[in-house]
């Protein structure tokens, strides 16, 4: 099947890929396999393409889009961008400009959606994480409501088609939701979600408001050490994974990547190798039985790989 043709309608009236391409990378290499990477993921069929600020990659990854509207590859239409704004630019004033500065690296007059990064405000600068003395965060006190009205002056601007949030808990969600004079709400809640923490009530609740669930980290975690914590078990090494995936001679990858889907979550697939990327999209070309789902939904055991620290 055809990955471009799959996507689900969002409470606002767009579609969105339901596979996407995740754009993180470490820091060092980000800049490097943006620009490797992400011309390649298109190439194969990847439509959907995530992006943030924060990832310090935007310019690499605009000049990747930019390469492949240019020798006839996609036109912009194709693509589905999302970007996030970042948690030192939560205040009002400074969520247009932020954006602003993500449509100029990217390249683009729009973004697909534009997305809250984290529920938590950082002191605003330059740096990411702005640090006192002792090494300590500087946060920022403010209320997400003032930012959501930033946020939908933005959809009104025709900067983005789409507005949504992440990392955002249902009681955080129930804030925007029940916001006096709301006029989006938010299109999804990308948040972190696989087998080993398959988020069914944020999910439950999600769907009851019409919000898409988006899943980052779908595969576990692979190289984000920094933020991960080593003693984890490794989700694709899951033997009720593999036995599934041998049993339709696939990946367990793959298995974890199609659960997400059949469940109706939109599912970010990271690739820092081009066989890889080219794999994730096969996940189009077979189908979980419903003993194959409920094996997976009794593997959850909140077992959370990134940790925000």
């Amino acid at each position: 099947m055809d990955p471009k043709s799959q996507r689900v309608k969002l409470n606002d009236g767009h579609f969105i890929p339901v596979l996407g391409f995740g754009t993180y990378a470490p820091p060092e290499v980000a800049k490097r396999e943006a620009l490797e990477f992400t011309p390649f993921a298109i190439e194969v069929g990847f439509r959907h393409i995530d992006c943030a600020h924060a990832y310090q990659n935007e310019e690499q990854i605009g000049q990747a889009i930019r390469s492949k509207i240019a020798d006839g590859t996609v036109k912009r239409e194709d693509i589905f961008c999302t970007s996030k704004l970042w948690l030192t630019s939560l205040r009002p004033e400074l969520v247009r400009p932020a954006l602003e500065k993500s449509l100029k690296n990217l390249q683009l007059d729009y973004v697909d959606l534009y997305i809250i990064h984290y529920p938590l405000a950082l002191k605003p600068g330059e740096e990411l994480y702005p640090k006192d003395e002792n090494g300590k965060l500087i946060f920022d006190s403010l209320d997400l409501c003032h930012t959501w009205e930033a946020l939908e002056k933005c959809k009104d601007a025709g900067l983005t088609k789409s507005i949504g949030v992440s990392n955002f808990n249902h009681k955080q969600l129930e804030k925007i939701l029940n916001k006096p004079g709301l006029k989006y709400k938010p299109v999804c809640n990308q948040v972190e979600c696989h087998p080993y923490m398959n988020q069914s009530k944020l999910l439950d609740f999600c769907k009851s408001h019409e919000i898409v669930l988006v899943a980052y980290a779908a595969l576990g975690s692979q190289r984000v050490k920094e933020w991960v914590n080593p003693n984890h078990p490794v989700l694709l090494e899951d033997p009720v994974l593999s036995a599934i995936a041998q049993k339709h001679k696939k990946t367990a990858a793959l298995v974890a990547l199609r659960y997400q889907i059949q469940r109706g979550v939109v599912v970010l697939a990271k690739g820092n190798n081009k066989k890889w990327i080219k794999e994730n999209i096969q996940v189009f070309d077979f189908e979980l039985t419903p003993e194959d789902m409920k094996a997976i939904d009794g593997l959850n055991r909140n077992i959370r790989y990134y940790e925000f620290h």
